[in-house]
This record gives C-alpha cells, sequence and structure tokens, in this order.
C-alpha cells in the first residue's frame, strides 16, 4: 500500500504565473491525474491563457471566495463549495474579476495527467 500526506502550504508556488499555484501532484506521487491549489487575488486569472486540452477533462473545487470561468456561450459564477467541470476540447478561462471583493482559492484536477495539451482559444 502507498499512502501520501501533502501540507500545500509547504510545496513553493510556481513562479511566473498569473497567480499563486501550487502544484501538488508529483508532491502526491500522483501518476494518473493532476492536482493543482490555486489562489487569484481580484484582477488575477488562472490560467495562462483562455484555452482548451484536447484530452484531459478538468474541475475546479472552490474552497473559498468566488471563481468566475468565462466559456464561449457565458460567464459562470462558481461559488464556495461548488464544482465547475469542463470536457476535453471545451475552452474556458478561469479567473477573480478586478472588482472581486476578495481572492479566491482553488482546487484544480485535471485527468489524465497529461503535458502540452492545452490550445490557446482566440474569442
Amino acid at each position: 500500500m502507498s499512502y501520501r500526506l501533502v501540507d500545500s502550504d509547504a510545496v513553493d508556488p510556481t513562479p511566473d504565473r498569473p497567480c499563486e499555484l501550487r502544484r501538488l501532484t508529483d508532491a502526491a506521487g500522483l501518476e494518473q491525474m493532476a492536482v493543482n491549489r490555486f489562489r487569484a487575488e481580484p484582477g488575477e486569472q488562472i490560467p495562462l491563457m483562455y484555452h482548451s486540452h484536447e484530452r484531459q477533462e478538468e474541475a475546479f473545487f472552490v474552497l473559498s471566495g468566488t471563481l468566475f470561468v468565462e466559456t464561449p456561450e457565458e460567464t459562470f459564477e462558481v461559488d464556495e463549495g461548488c464544482l465547475f467541470a469542463v470536457s476535453p476540447g471545451d475552452p474556458q478561462r478561469a479567473h477573480n474579476p478586478e472588482d472581486a471583493d476578495a481572492p479566491v482559492d482553488v482546487l484544480a484536477i485535471g485527468a489524465p495527467k497529461v503535458s502540452g495539451d492545452a490550445t490557446a482559444y482566440d474569442p
């Protein structure tokens, strides 16, 4: 059996990101999924770009605050305690708007664990 306990605060933030990103995947020894914790201050976005994934499903669970997710059809408000799921091929941009009152903390899960399958989307 193999169990791992990860303190996300002990994982160093990834540099050069639009918000605080702590990559938990490697710290947890995960091979089939990616897990990241984000903290976005007002005016910050979570991804590097408006994008879609070719193969990966994504799920964003809001730990605190309100996450806004822009899609081609509408912008969703995802409140604390709610989950927003994205299918492969569906473009989105998750962010905390400039006029937000507080930061948003999000746990993001992607499966399968892939690298380089994000495609920029230009609305």
